[in-house]
Formats: C-alpha cells, structure tokens, sequence
C-alpha cells in the first residue's frame, strides 16, 4: 500500500523553539526584552567575577557566576513571557479562563463559564477552593452584577452555607487586573476542608447553566482565540 504522500508529519518543536516563541511574545510588549535578558545575564557573570578577584578562587567562583549568568536571563524571560502574554489577551471575552487553566493544585475548576450574557459578552466563570466558591467576572461591575446574582441564588439552591466571593476582572476601581487574578484567589481566607471542596463540586454539578461556546482554552503563548471553538465547531 502506497504511503500518503500528502500527509506530512508536523515539526517536532525543541525547548530552543518554545524559547524563541517566548522572546517572541514578550518582545511584541516590551521592546526593552533584549536589554532585560542582557543585564540580567551581565549581572550573573559579574557576581563570579567580583569575588574571584577579591579571594582569588576563580574557578569556584566563575562556574557559579557562569551558572548565574544563564538562569537569570531565564528567570527574567519566564517573568516578562507571562505578563507579556496575559497583557495580550487581556479585554477579550473569556481570557480569565487563560489564567484559570493554569491553577491546578487545590482548585476544582471550569474553565468554561457558568454564566453568559450573549450580548454583551459578559461572562462568569466558578472555581471551588479552600476559600469556598469563587465567581470570577468579566464586565463592568455595574452591568454584570445581574450574572453574579443569578448564581449566587442558584448556588444558595444547592449549598446555602457555602461561602462565595466574587473577583471583578477589569482595571477600574474595585476591580483585579488579569495577571493579578491567582494572586488574589490564592489570598483568600480559606474556610473549608479539601473534603468539602470535593463535596461542593459534587453539588455544584447539578447546577443548570446558561453557557455558551467561548474562545475555548484560550491561549496566552499565541494570545488568540480558538476560531473554530468560537463558532461552536
């Protein structure tokens, strides 16, 4: 049987490939990047340098500095490549579930939404922690509030003495900036035991929604949405 020929297989990418797809993104925000990841790889070679001149151990010395001046421009890029990527993405409809995707330990979490306003492409999405029930918004304050309170009543249905807070994305007063958005669940005052939050989840089910198809799984190393998830396909 002869082989397709027209089927190719993809391009196996390398740990090189996904750090220039990281430069990339992060260039496309901070146009200072290369001068970033310079300086922090200046400094890692200076502190090699300085002490092996001072006591005079210089192979010690340099390998450390030589080690230093590799993982700090890495570290700098981790750093830049995350706020450079949630920055891209940050206004779009369903970009919460970018950074709710990436919390794992602890949480039970959708990362579609549990509410929808088709219109206005408010969204609210629910994660189920230590905390209790977090509603994670997206949308003005004013005009999302009716979401928020359509499932506070549905939640109240099923677990009355469950507690929920509520995170406002956006960048007005009162409001979380998206990259700040872990950060502030992972403040929270945690209220219950990780047998309840199974429990909850559980209960939580059960709760009919009125969600739609969304950007699914938006990604922050491409910051764009899934066209074909967005149509519904």
């Amino acid at each position: 049987m002869a082989k397709d020929s027209g089927r190719t297989k993809p391009k196996k990418k390398h740990w090189w490939n996904y750090l220039g797809d990281a430069y990339r993104i992060t260039k496309r925000s901070y146009s200072w990047t290369p001068w970033a990841l310079l300086a922090g790889f200046a400094i890692g070679l200076a502190v090699g340098i300085v002490p092996s001149i001072l006591t005079g151990r210089w192979l010690s010395w340099m390998l450390i500095g030589i080690m230093l001046a590799l993982l700090l421009p890495m570290i700098t890029l981790t750093r830049l490549v995350r706020r450079a990527s949630y920055a891209q993405i940050d206004g779009m409809p369903g970009a919460a579930s970018a950074v709710l995707d990436n919390i794992k330990r602890g949480w039970d979490i959708s990362t579609e939404p549990v509410r929808v306003n088709a219109r206005t492409q408010d969204m609210v999405f629910r994660a189920i922690g230590r905390p209790g029930i977090v509603l994670i918004a997206e949308g003005p304050k004013g005009r999302v509030g009716k979401l928020i309170d359509e499932e506070r009543r549905a939640i109240r249905r099923v677990a009355p003495n469950a507690p929920v807070h509520t995170v406002f994305i956006g960048h007005d007063d009162g409001q979380t900036e998206l990259i700040d958005l872990e950060k502030s669940m992972r403040r929270l005052p945690k209220t219950i035991s990780n047998e309840e939050v199974a429990a909850l989840a559980r209960r939580l089910e059960a709760i009919k929604t009125n969600t739609l198809p969304i950007p699914k799984g938006i990604d922050p190393m491409k910051a764009r949405p899934d066209r074909r998830a967005l149509r519904g396909k």
